[in-house]
């Protein structure tokens, strides 16, 4: 059958001597695996296509559910801005194997694609990095279903008063109910409405947010701590990221 969609590179390997497979996130079909003849070969027509972060036109054959095959293809915007800066190449790796690892190819809807777009855009155009990339990964946890409660207490549904985090229950928990997780994260109220204005935002809304340093290292530890309870994915790009973000001119 053939296909055609437009959709963003999220992975690309070697595939024998001159080809690559890419995994690519579309619009339309979720996460679509495509041989990419030729494309490591000097002079290759789609070679360009086949690279990270590459959002383009995907037209290819596909028999059942295996590898599809590109036949033809267009470059609708390469990013290349986002391979040739070392913390810029990181954070966009990040968001993409994050997407990658998370979902399944039917689990990857339009929403998502419109998200990993819109992050990888505001990457490119010199936003908070850190700020756009935790912005994600609170879409990330919505698409996957644990979106964190951050309206009212998780536990009781007390709308006022202290709250600290409490990641295993998947939300804000008031004062009140704190003996019910010992393990919560006492948190400030910064970020307690920093977390808010993530669960709202969409990514494609994007503004220019002003973060002071402790309440970005509380957002970081508690996105943490979420996105590990609930998907428990270990992923390389991270732990560069954390590299880099420790020693950013090593």
């Amino acid at each position: 059958m053939l296909y055609r969609v437009q959709g963003i590179v999220i992975r690309s390997m070697d595939y024998g001597e001159g080809n690559k497979i890419v995994t690519v996130l579309t619009n339309t079909h979720g996460k679509a695996g495509i041989i990419v003849r030729g494309a490591k070969k000097l002079r290759s027509r789609y070679g360009s296509l086949a690279q990270l972060f590459t959002l383009g036109e995907f037209g290819f054959f596909r028999k059942g559910t295996g590898l599809g095959t590109l036949s033809h293809g267009e470059i609708i915007d390469s990013h290349h801005k986002l391979r040739e800066q070392l913390d810029l190449a990181a954070y966009a790796s990040y968001a993409a194997e994050l997407v990658d690892r998370a979902f399944q190819e039917e689990e990857a809807g339009s929403y998502l694609y419109e998200q990993l777009l819109a992050c990888l855009s505001h990457l490119e155009q010199g936003k908070d990095p850190q700020i756009v990339t935790h912005l994600f990964e609170m879409k990330v946890l919505e698409a996957a279903g644990y979106a964190p409660e951050t309206e009212q207490c998780v536990h009781c549904g007390q709308t006022e008063g202290r709250f600290a985090l409490s990641y295993r229950l998947g939300g804000l928990l008031c004062h009140r109910c704190y003996a019910v997780d010992p393990s919560r994260l006492p948190t400030q109220e910064s970020f307690n409405k920093l977390l808010r204005l993530l669960r709202k935002l969409d990514m494609r809304r994007l503004g220019s947010i002003q973060v002071k340093d402790e309440t970005r290292r509380e957002l970081k530890e508690g996105m943490r701590l979420l996105m590990d309870t609930h998907l428990g994915l270990k992923l390389k790009s991270r732990a560069f990221l954390d590299q880099l973000e420790k020693h950013p001119f090593v």
